[in-house]
């Protein structure tokens, strides 16, 4: 029988796929001496047997945790159930992977109508033992027997107005007896049964409802945002229970030792005295600084400082952690690698480096390319004069600007139909995720710097500020005021997340500069790995904004977004609309200019790096007049009548223009596209190369399923390069190549191959095509797939390995097997999505190319890629 259930003082391995990341760090803290409360982990593998035999526990689990509750009751001289002298236990979740909130925690396990008297008579508190009691109701009640918080909280709030107290703290013994009663009225009133009062029956039940919550709405939510596989399962610890709420000698906290937003060395955090953990994690009471516990109790200050260094130098990291004092003696009750924001990310890893306390390979593996996101967030424009109407906590940084919503499903649905949203809440909770992820910004009226709302929003990226306690939040009026002003749902406002500010209106935002520990981190990449980072840029601006962020080249420039603007538009409808040759031509030559303008453009601002061009792409509905003034305007510019444009507009117009008349397609029809387009590439590039310009043109075929194809095509632009090299009187390096997102184009790549210098895989279209929808209208149905179970994450966002990622790995094999010299690239959105990134350096491909912005992302996990194939 497999053994289930390990001590925290038992030498494991501290495995977290096994024991979970809390458990695995519980133990190790143990064989550090840490004062640690005991306790057991039950594995990871005991909860996914539990799902998978219909919830059913596995053999040999209950007689593991009858155990293992004798063995604590020895390590603490208490007894479970005792009426003299009874041992309370903490229930918790712990993933292998920290999921901050998402999942259910219950303290004061244990605790029943005789166990309280016991409590209260031992540590002569009747307030404390009766409060403990009713957190234990309240928690077990919600977790367990899936009673609503606020049905709990509108019981304390009559009590408190019955007994004129404005605070949690000021009820004394007997107002808890009665907040108790009326707990066990509602419960029976809502569930039919009766609390249970046997404290076995209750760990059972606890056990099973935290092996439940890995599967609740939230905890799926926030695996299915940062893409955490929902095999990996929850570990539950018991815990022996302390007290941070016996009183002004006892209190709870928690603590960071650098700051999480900023990676300023200086330990961070906040401190309640006469509190238990739940009070400030989950914004309850507005906590005090850290320092308070320096002024309250400066020995116990001194015995966690020293505690937190050991802690830090052991787990070479930022630790995130948790305490509890009861009655003048420190407990840590965890320990994690702290979440924080990108720019705290890269200050410490550059810190730690100069420390010597990591290396830059380490450094490099702990950031997550993604939250690089967070330091390209715009901030507020200086000369903003929009109302300053609070201030509160600066829990995560960057500027929003958006419309105030008060609930976390119009959040997620306002966002759907493209409005920008800003979340406005008393304080947030795990079920909020959805709308929180949804929004451009989080504004909270309570809580502190280590809220959910705080740690959430830091993890995502996503702006915040915490605390503003001049809000008052009115969420079924869906408003809030401060003062006189009355902020409604749908007015917009801005957050500063950087500085905790408020303002009413829009404000200008600017793009972010750079920090040196951004570039310094970004050029600890280049040392590492072969596979380099190119940028998609349809104009110079976009070329030199990726070439700022470190792109080594162009990989995909799409030259029918260099015709939207009025002037460009009307000769490529023009061209579109033509009925012949002559016609066609006459456009063309009006577009040819404009696009040796833009290529010598970008090939100036991508001096010494290649270019990829690709050749005319657009599915012709996207520019064909709709409007019947723009159908006026065109008769007029052609010479013809509005009903003969409208004819051929209507004839034109294609039942799935997706799949239709467009790339190579057209250009078969019409090759005069792609000579007019050669010449303009390689005019600009001989003009380039006149004026010192090193210049690598890449012309790129768009669509090809078959060789024919492409071998037409390419004669046709090799006959034009080398008129344009006669007329320029000058020779130059042009490569030639395609575009492989058709699947027939993956499974016939040995013959394209022969004849092609480059393959650069479109992968939005190749899983357009492989999964035979549209991603235009994925968003009506992918989403319930996802949530579902179907597929774990949108193939759009992430490459589906199992079949368009089969299709080019065969496309890989194939191509280097007939030409062992091509290069190999990959152009679509997967480009910057740091798990296909990893896909593609694992087949070797030259180069990642993606839209500018998510250029540090590719660096980032190409250079990761690269690490962890080699090892650190």
């Amino acid at each position: 029988m497999k053994k289930l259930v390990f001590s925290f003082d038992e030498n494991t391995g501290f495995s977290k796929d096994l024991l979970g990341g809390k458990g695995a760090n519980l133990a190790k803290m143990t064989a550090l001496k840490i004062p640690v409360p005991p306790g057991f982990t039950i594995s990871t593998e005991a909860c996914r047997a539990f799902l998978e035999k219909n919830k059913k526990f596995p053999e040999g689990l209950w007689k593991s945790v009858l155990e293992s509750i004798k063995k604590l009751e020895k390590q603490t001289g208490k007894k479970f159930g005792s009426h003299t002298n009874p041992l309370l236990v903490s229930v918790r979740s712990g993933a292998a992977i920290s999921m901050p909130g998402m999942m259910d925690t219950i303290l004061n396990l244990g605790l029943n109508d005789e166990t309280v008297e016991a409590l209260a008579k031992k540590t002569n508190n009747e307030a404390f033992a009766y409060d403990s009691y009713r957190r234990f109701i309240q928690m077990f009640g919600n977790v367990v027997m899936g009673i609503e918080h606020h049905n709990f909280e509108s019981i304390i709030n009559k009590i408190k107005k019955l007994s004129k107290k404005t605070e949690d703290t000021e009820l004394d013994g007997k107002d808890w007896k009665e907040v108790i009663k009326r707990y066990k009225k509602m419960i029976e009133s809502e569930r039919g049964a009766s609390f249970p009062q046997d404290p076995f029956r209750q760990l059972e039940r606890a056990i099973r409802a935290v092996f439940d919550s890995w599967l609740i709405p939230r905890a799926i939510t926030y695996r299915r945002i940062h893409r955490i596989f929902d095999d990996l399962g929850t570990a539950v610890n018991v815990q022996a229970m302390v007290f941070g709420n016996l009183g002004k000698t006892s209190g709870t906290g928690v603590a960071f030792t650098r700051n999480p937003s900023t990676g300023e060395k200086k330990l961070f955090g906040e401190f309640l005295v006469n509190a238990q953990g739940e009070d400030v994690v989950a914004g309850i009471r507005t906590p005090e600084d850290i320092s308070k516990l320096k002024k309250e109790f400066p020995d116990l200050y001194s015995q966690f400082i020293k505690t937190a260094k050991v802690l830090e130098s052991h787990f070479r990291d930022m630790q995130d952690l948790e305490f509890t004092i009861e009655d003048g003696v420190l407990f840590l009750l965890q320990t994690r690698n702290g979440k924080r924001s990108a720019p705290a990310a890269l200050k410490i890893a550059v810190d730690m480096v100069e420390e010597k306390l990591i290396n830059k390979k380490e450094a490099l593996l702990r950031i997550e390319p993604e939250s690089l996101c967070q330091m390209l967030h715009p901030h507020i424009d200086e000369n903003c004069d929009k109302e300053v109407i609070a201030i509160g906590l600066p829990a995560s940084p960057g500027a929003a600007v958006g419309q105030v919503v008060f609930n976390a499903d119009v959040a997620h649905e306002w966002a759907e139909h493209g409005k920008t949203v800003i979340l406005v809440r008393h304080e947030t909770s795990p079920e909020d995720i959805h709308g929180m992820h949804a929004s451009k910004g989080i504004l909270t009226s309570c809580g502190g710097m280590t809220s959910h709302a705080a740690v959430v929003a830091r993890g995502m990226g996503t702006c915040c500020v915490a605390g503003a306690t001049d809000i008052v939040v009115n969420s079924k009026a869906k408003k809030f005021t401060v003062g006189k002003v009355v902020v409604k749902e749908g007015d917009y406002i801005t957050l500063d997340g950087s500085i905790g500010e408020v303002r009413l209106g829009e404000c200008e935002t600017h793009p972010p500069d750079l920090s040196d520990d951004f570039l310094e981190v970004l050029s600890w990449t280049d040392e590492y790995g072969s596979m380099y980072v190119r940028t998609n840029a349809d104009t110079p601006n976009d070329a030199l904004k990726g070439r700022e962020f470190g792109a080594k080249g162009i990989g995909l420039c799409r030259t029918e977004h260099m015709f939207f603007n009025d002037e460009r538009i009307l000769a490529m409808r023009e061209m579109i609309l033509s009925q012949s040759v002559d016609q066609r031509e006459k456009a063309l030559a009006k577009l040819l200019p404009f696009q040796r303008d833009d290529f010598k453009g970008i090939f100036e601002a991508m001096d010494g790096y290649p270019v990829t061009i690709r050749l005319l792409d657009p599915p012709l509905h996207e520019f064909l007049p709709q409007r019947n003034r723009d159908v006026e305007h065109m008769a007029e510019e052609m010479g013809m009548t509005f009903e003969a444009v409208k004819d051929l507009v209507v004839n034109l117009s294609e039942v799935n223009p997706m799949l239709g008349h467009r790339g190579c397609r057209l250009m078969m029809t019409y090759p005069e596209i792609a000579r007019m387009q050669t010449r303009a590439i390689v005019e600009a590039a001989c003009e380039a190369h006149k004026n010192g310009v090193k210049v690598f043109p890449e012309i790129m075929v768009p669509l090809i399923g078959m060789l024919s194809e492409f071998k037409y095509l390419k004669s046709v632009i090799q006959e034009t390069v080398q008129k344009v090299f006669v007329e320029q009187k000058i020779s130059i390096d042009i490569k030639i190549g395609t575009m492989i997102e058709v699947p027939r184009a993956c499974l016939v790549a040995d013959e394209i191959a022969e004849i092609a210098d480059f393959f650069s895989f479109g992968t939005n279209d190749l899983t357009q095509m492989t999964f035979g929808v549209s991603r235009d209208d994925t968003a009506k149905f992918f989403p319930d797939y996802v949530k579902n179970g179907h597929l774990q994450v949108d193939p759009f966002q992430v490459l589906d390995r199992k079949g368009v990622g089969r299709l080019i790995a065969i496309a890989v094999e194939r191509g280097r097997n007939a030409n062992p010299k091509i290069k190999i690239g990959i152009c679509g959105e997967h480009g910057g999505e740091p798990s296909s990134v990893d896909y593609f350096f694992h087949h070797d491909f030259q180069y990642v190319s993606c839209s500018p912005f998510r250029v540090p992302i590719a660096r980032m996990a190409a250079a990761q890629s690269y690490l962890r194939k080699v090892g650190n």
